[in-house]
């Protein structure tokens, strides 16, 4: 066990926080091409009594969730020696899915410390892609999320929200958001980890700092909108486990704090009732399956909290069981 988290340990290094430069974006953009798809952005149209909403749609992504994005980048930029070595990460589902995906792509081994709540689609789908999955509770994943360690996880980690290459794939997205929609008002954006918002808000605040970056999260796990409010990066005391699997944390990680203080605007909170309507919302005017996760931008869009738009909701994914799904909305 002490050899394994050694093993584990070798190849993780962390670099200071720093601003993502534009340069990398672009070549994160032309890096990835191959691997991800360039996802429609189309208006939700819902009557004049509403704002202006558009939906990006990651759910769209070969694995249905933008985390390819992110781990197409930092596998392509692996070196020769940690390629050998594998990748590991730890997920509820859609990093994993990610991070396998394109770790099979390049053949390269890959291993997923997963929660073990996580829906039985996103289990299925890492296992066809060949993933080692090592399941374990939830608090046990956020505190290896933390100390970037575990052990029997051997090889290269890959964090699947505090690592610059990973944010810099999500901030790709940012740059199809303004060609598609350039007089967009705001964003707004699930925070999990921070590393979606993060590289977001990097692209759109280096081309157009005027556009608003929010994040938004459920009621039963808001470290960000918490930490906004008291100023410094905090711990959600009274966390909850709910459907919204891919988003809400059990606290705000220092290091995502630096990243996303001077990127995003403000921070929302959703109840889970106002996600259920927004998934519903989706399901009904565009037929768009999507995750708890990927319905809070909606969900946040529908409250008037971030105007009038034109609002770009990133639906992050849609990685649910049907059945869960059907008893959400019903």
């Amino acid at each position: 066990m002490i050899h394994a988290l050694r093993q584990s340990e070798m190849f993780t290094k962390v670099e200071p926080v720093r601003p993502i430069k534009l340069n990398e974006i672009r070549a994160a953009r032309e890096r990835i091409a191959n691997t991800v798809v360039r996802t429609p952005l189309i208006r939700l149209e819902l009557g004049p009594e509403f704002p202006d909403i558009r939906l990006k749609l990651e759910n769209l992504q070969p694995i249905n969730a933008y985390k390819l994005r992110g781990a197409a980048n930092a596998v392509a930029l692996l070196s020769d020696n940690e390629r050998k070595a594998g990748v590991w990460t730890i997920s509820a589902g859609n990093a994993g899915q990610g991070v396998a995906y394109a770790a099979r792509k390049a053949g390269v081994p890959c291993a997923v410390v997963v929660v073990e709540t996580a829906p039985q689609s996103k289990l299925e789908r890492m296992k066809a892609l060949g993933a080692k999955l090592i399941p374990v509770p939830y608090d046990v994943a956020w505190k290896a999320l933390e100390e970037r360690s575990f052990p029997g996880a051997d090889g290269t980690f890959i964090h699947p929200f505090d690592d610059e290459n990973f944010i810099t794939g999500h901030a790709t997205m940012g740059l199809e958001i303004l060609e598609d929609v350039p007089d967009t008002a705001a964003i707004i954006a699930a925070i999990g980890g921070g590393g979606l918002i993060s590289g977001v808000g990097s692209a759109i605040k280096a081309l157009k700092p005027e556009i608003k970056v929010f994040g938004v999260e459920p009621e039963t796990a808001a470290p960000a909108a918490l930490s906004f409010e008291k100023g410094s990066p905090q711990v959600f005391t009274t966390w909850k486990a709910s459907f919204v699997d891919g988003a809400g944390g059990q606290s705000m990680f220092p290091r995502m704090w630096e990243r996303m203080e001077p990127l995003v605007d403000n921070y929302f909170v959703v109840t889970l009732d106002e996600t259920k309507n927004a998934m519903k919302v989706m399901a009904e005017k565009a037929r768009i399956i999507s995750e708890g996760a990927g319905a809070l931008p909606l969900a946040a869009a529908l409250s008037r909290k971030a105007g009038e738009g034109p609002i770009v909701a990133i639906v992050s994914g849609g990685n649910i069981d049907l059945k869960k799904f059907c008893e959400l909305i019903a």
